[in-house]
């Protein structure tokens, strides 16, 4: 380990913390979590750690899931890594400096062009944080392009998650949010959305398409709705859906969004993901 500060500093140091020695910085931990662990096996490769994974793993009798909850393996083409390691594509600049280069702007260039080509929206930016985030940042930008209500609903059919993430960004806000629920076909009740915007209050309206349980919206007619009561229309949607799906775009949304990582990006453990966002 190297630490960068000389003995002086570090007696300056530990005499302003009141303390006599490195040792004092640890002492109210337990000393036994502080000694070396025993009998452990000696050390192996990693080849020699997944054979010896494989083995206790392909006991295992996995269910198939088929509901991701908004994070997927999908399989990522040997011509992508090819590609993005190219010279073309990699930079010696950070891409928030003034001089970021060519490579890095082609790269932003070619994915904002995509977003817009899938969802068949005017422009993109690039990009989010996540999905969830995305969702509530357009729900910010629909209560801004609205101007007044207090009310943002939700169709039930959006990822839960995603839900929990509008509903923290809005707290200060103090606006109201209804949830729409499912009719037994497993889309939106459009009578109960209509109930939602009559009245004027509402500024921002999201469905999710395909929804969360995996059925089409009608998106045509809540679309008309929204249109009806003037309320912005977002639309959460799945990005290698959209490459057979009309694109939201067609049906009047006004802002579409949803999670990237399906895209190509690894599972992680909690992200952070590629939200793209789409107007």
């Amino acid at each position: 380990m190297f630490l960068p500060y000389s003995d002086k500093e570090v007696s300056e140091i530990l005499q302003s913390l009141g303390l006599s020695s490195l040792e004092d910085l640890f002492s109210h931990i337990d000393p036994s979590l502080l000694e070396p662990p025993k009998n452990l096996p000696e050390p192996k490769s990693e080849e020699e750690l997944r054979r010896y994974f494989k083995e206790p793993a392909s006991l295992n009798r996995p269910l198939v899931y088929f509901a991701g909850g908004g994070a997927y393996d999908r399989i990522i083409p040997s011509a992508i890594w090819q590609i993005l390691s190219r010279g073309e594509f990699l930079t010696a600049y950070t891409p928030y400096q003034a001089e970021a280069s060519q490579g890095t702007l082609q790269a932003l260039f070619e994915y904002q062009t995509l977003i817009c080509e899938l969802t068949g929206m005017d422009c993109a930016n690039a990009s989010m944080y996540d999905g969830g985030s995305a969702l509530a940042e357009a729900v910010l930008m629909a209560r801004a392009i609205k101007g007044r209500g207090k009310r943002v609903v939700l169709t039930e059919g959006i990822n839960p998650l995603y839900r929990q993430v509008v509903q923290t960004y809005l707290f200060g806000y103090k606006d109201e949010i209804q949830v729409v629920s499912l009719t037994e076909e497993g889309t939106t009740d459009l009578d109960r959305s209509e109930g939602l915007l009559k009245d004027g209050e509402c500024h921002a309206l999201a469905v999710q398409q395909p929804n969360f349980f995996g059925f089409l919206e009608p998106l045509k007619e809540i679309s008309y709705l929204a249109k009806k009561y003037e309320v912005p229309l977002v639309v959460v949607a799945d990005p290698i859906a959209l490459s057979i799906l009309k694109p939201p775009g067609s049906f009047g949304a006004d802002i579409v969004v949803g999670e990237g990582q399906q895209m190509g990006a690894f599972l992680n453990f909690g992200g952070p993901y590629v939200g793209f966002f789409a107007t």
